[in-house]
């Protein structure tokens, strides 16, 4: 095996893994395909291993390739990093700053915040990772998290933010096509949303009201987004933040008394601490996120 292996060859090894073949690896990077294909043949001369094997579909990855795959993104995510602190040295708050959120958060609730923190720092860029997925940040994939949950990782710092009320809400055309629930057993007879997959979430959901398991829901779907789309198009109850509801006269709260609760908080990688980018970003998101908790209390 050899000893020194170029970053570019995992960089290539980790677009084919991410995009399936040469030529949509090539595109997503903005690199020729021919220059993919010898970045694979070499790291896999390198490493002495098979990493892709040629399908009608495209390129399928080797258990080797699988094995390799996280080492790869932590490399990918290294090397975003140090490009984010190299952009922001200088005077005042600039270069980029990662923050990940959930859909739903980045969609409804951080515009506002970013435009306003981007108003009083011009040079500042933002990156939104939205996804419903706890991104690692002591492997640096993003440099901020806004997360529902206290983090358990150590070298985290976290700013609590204070608690995100969940109700049960309708749109008004759905409640007068098929009325109103006035208990939680009556929920057995109505449209229900909510998720796909077994999450921590759904499990605390069905501890507070047994009704509410994956077999009863008319719609499923784990993009909280999607969730809040079908109950804003009046196809079901489901389960929205108090705060994005009380913007909606459409949106009613159901069965008050049923709540449901999130620790909201801010997380940073203590090494960042003393980043000004991360300072002004991480003040700004816990400005804001305060204001909306507060409008759902």
């Amino acid at each position: 095996m050899a000893n020194d292996i170029g970053w570019e060859l995992y960089r290539s090894f980790l677009g084919v893994l991410r995009e399936g073949s040469l030529s949509a690896a090539a595109r997503s990077m903005g690199v020729a395909q021919p220059t993919v294909g010898r970045h694979v043949a070499a790291l896999e001369k390198s490493l002495g291993l098979v990493l892709f094997i040629r399908t009608p579909g495209g390129l399928a990855p080797t258990e080797a390739a699988q094995a390799l795959r996280s080492h790869a993104e932590t490399l990918f995510s290294t090397a975003e990093a140090l490009k984010r602190t190299a952009e922001s040295q200088g005077d005042g708050v600039r270069g980029t700053v990662r923050v990940t959120a959930s859909e739903v958060i980045g969609v409804e609730v951080l515009p506002p915040i970013v435009t306003a923190l981007q108003q009083r720092h011009p040079d500042l860029r933002v990156e939104l990772l939205l996804s419903n997925r706890v991104h690692n940040l002591l492997r640096q994939e993003a440099d901020i998290a806004v997360r529902m949950g206290q983090p358990q990782q150590e070298r985290l710092i976290v700013r609590r933010i204070g608690r995100l009320e969940l109700g049960l809400h309708a749109h008004r055309d759905y409640l007068q096509r098929y009325g109103t629930p006035t208990s939680l057993a009556a929920l057995s007879t109505h449209r229900l949303i909510g998720f796909d997959e077994e999450t921590p979430f759904l499990r605390a959901a069905r501890d507070a009201f047994p009704s509410w398991r994956r077999e009863a829901f008319a719609v499923r779907s784990d993009s909280d987004v999607a969730q809040l789309a079908m109950m804003r198009a009046g196809g079901g109850i489901g389960i929205c933040q108090v705060a994005l509801a009380r913007r909606e006269p459409t949106l009613i709260r159901l069965l008050p008394d049923v709540r449901l609760g999130l620790d909201a908080c801010l997380t940073l990688h203590e090494d960042l601490r003393a980043s000004p980018r991360c300072r002004a970003t991480l003040d700004a998101l816990a400005e804001g996120l305060e204001r909306h908790l507060a409008a759902g209390a």
